[in-house]
């Protein structure tokens, strides 16, 4: 049995976390969840039982074996050196050390043995590379990878509580004649397309663009990978759908590619497009796997293909993923 924190407990990442921790049966002896000064003392259900929330800071972590972090990147910089010295096992959602090259940021299908080499921290990968890489890298595995262009249209769960609150507050508003001005982003997001994530770099792709990029040639251990991404916010609540097409060493068909997938770890295919299946986002809510469908050859390139990608940000894209991580350490005993 082990004790383990949720750095962020009342985020919604962080409330996913203690979820997938019960759903999984992961063997916590104690859960320590740890937030804010203004959510300190608050009480959280855990197996039917309240828990108490302790205040994030350095003494936090006495004790503790595993940490899940999902409190932001200035605070998991601030704070997960203070859980590693403590004797805690950091793995962490944020952007903060994942490009840090002796920091393994791994996705347990893709590169589970990473997490062998870790000195304290482990980083979990952003919500778009996470499933992407899962539908990757049998292909990769198969026939080589050389390119890699997709568009995401990311659910509003990505922002955060308040941005689902305004999705909401405006797509009522709009039906009733009165929409509220935004402000979580810069544009109203009820019936509209927001093709801005993150700010915007001097090469013109945004910060959320270029993490896609970098973290899947790091996963897939491919540096020279050719990467581009354009992340779209759409008015969903819940899921991330990514349009990919890719360009392989070989030549894969669709029904050879369609094979690898339906047999991958963490992927389901849902692919029959004249029965109208194929991925949606509603039904990848709350669900674990990573789906994949619309698998057809690229008819502008001789070695492309073209996929449809749809998985629970939350879940695959953030918690589930991070509760995987911790699942490895303990059955291999990497902690």
């Amino acid at each position: 049995m082990f004790r383990v924190a949720v750095a962020g407990a009342t985020g919604a990442v962080g409330g996913v976390m203690i979820r997938v921790l019960e759903e999984r049966g992961f063997p916590v002896s104690e859960l320590r969840p740890l937030a804010s000064e203004r959510s300190e003392g608050r009480e959280l259900d855990y197996l039917g039982k309240p828990c108490r929330v302790r205040r994030l800071d350095e003494d936090a972590f006495e004790g503790i074996d595993i940490a899940l972090f999902s409190a932001g990147s200035p605070r998991a910089k601030a704070f997960a050196p203070a859980a590693v010295e403590a004797g805690a096992v950091v793995i962490d959602n944020s952007s903060a050390f994942r490009m840090d090259p002796v920091v393994p940021l791994v996705v347990p299908e893709v590169n589970e043995e990473a997490i062998a080499g870790h000195s304290g921290i482990i980083a979990n990968p952003n919500c778009v590379a996470a499933p992407l890489v899962v539908a990757l890298k049998p292909i990769a595995d198969a026939v080589g990878l050389e390119r890699v262009v997709l568009s995401s249209y990311q659910s509003v769960s990505g922002t955060g509580a308040a941005a689902i609150d305004e999705l909401r507050a405006q797509t009522a508003g709009a039906l009733a004649g009165s929409e509220p001005e935004p402000e979580v982003y810069p544009h109203p997001i009820a019936f509209n397309v927001l093709p801005h994530i993150d700010t915007f770099g001097d090469d013109g792709y945004t910060g959320e663009e270029t993490k896609v990029a970098n973290e899947t040639r790091k996963m897939m251990g491919l540096p020279d990978l050719r990467v581009s991404a354009t992340c779209v916010r759409v008015p969903v609540y819940y899921g991330h759908s990514e349009s990919v097409q890719i360009e392989t060493t070989e030549r894969l068909t669709a029904e050879q590619a369609r094979n690898l997938l339906m047999g991958a770890p963490g992927l389901v295919v849902i692919d029959e497009p004249g029965l109208n299946r194929y991925p949606l986002a509603r039904d990848a809510a709350g669900r674990d796997e990573v789906f994949v469908g619309r698998i057809r050859e690229d008819s502008s390139h001789p070695r492309g293909l073209a996929l449809w990608i749809v998985a629970d940000n939350l879940r695959k894209g953030a918690a589930t993923n991070a509760v995987q991580i911790a699942e490895s350490l303990v059955t291999k005993g990497w902690l």
